[in-house]
């Protein structure tokens, strides 16, 4: 079971976003991942709770951040409820899209996973519902997602192999590399990997 530390920062100024400090394995429904979140100063500021079935599609999403709470799943798409910070208010949402993403590093694994790519493939496109920071507002974003490499590196505890994604944003034609190992991220855009406690956990 993977504990680890990643760190955010706006990726034009380099300014520190803050910190979330994780677990995650695999299981019987397929993958969980928790985490806390907090600010740069060292106070929480919110969670994530994310779960996968085997074929990486999200059987329950939760998040809290600045307040609100946003709860959701794999049904007819995805539907979700987002309630606003006093708690008086939930606003119900669904989408034809496959999948959530946001901030946490976890949802690159979740896509990763839902994709299932081999290296050379060619890109496979892919609609999220991305909840965004602070407020998680849901915003609807289509990207594609390549897998350029498989690199197998050695280890104490054997080979581990690392995959680079090259992922697209198909509005903007922004595009940037994510490079994952099992179910951490090791590099990506805005986000380090500071501490990791075990290895990562493998998909069969």
């Amino acid at each position: 079971m993977p504990r680890g530390r990643y760190s955010f920062h706006d990726t034009h100024d380099h300014t520190p976003l803050g910190e979330e400090h994780f677990h995650c394995a695999p299981g019987p429904s397929g993958w969980r991942y928790t985490a806390r979140t907090t600010s740069p100063d060292g106070t929480d500021n919110g969670s994530v709770d994310l779960t996968i079935d085997e074929l990486g599609r999200p059987i329950r999403v939760e998040l809290h951040a600045g307040g609100w709470q946003v709860r959701g799943a794999a049904l007819d798409g995805v539907t979700w409820v987002r309630t606003d910070p006093a708690g008086e208010h939930a606003t119900e949402g669904n989408a034809a899209a496959h999948a959530f993403t946001g901030m946490s590093p976890a949802f690159l694994v979740a896509t990763a996973r839902l994709l299932r790519l081999t290296p050379g493939a060619p890109a496979t496109r892919v609609r999220l519902i991305a909840l965004t920071s602070p407020v998680l507002a849901p915003l609807t974003v289509d990207q594609s997602w390549s897998l350029i490499d498989r690199t197998a590196h050695a280890t104490d505890n054997g080979p581990l192999a690392v995959d680079e994604y090259q992922v697209n944003a198909l509005d903007t034609g922004e595009r940037h590399s994510v490079h994952l190992a099992g179910d951490v991220v090791l590099a990506a855009p805005g986000i380090e990997l500071e501490d990791l406690d075990s290895p990562p956990s493998t998909f069969t």
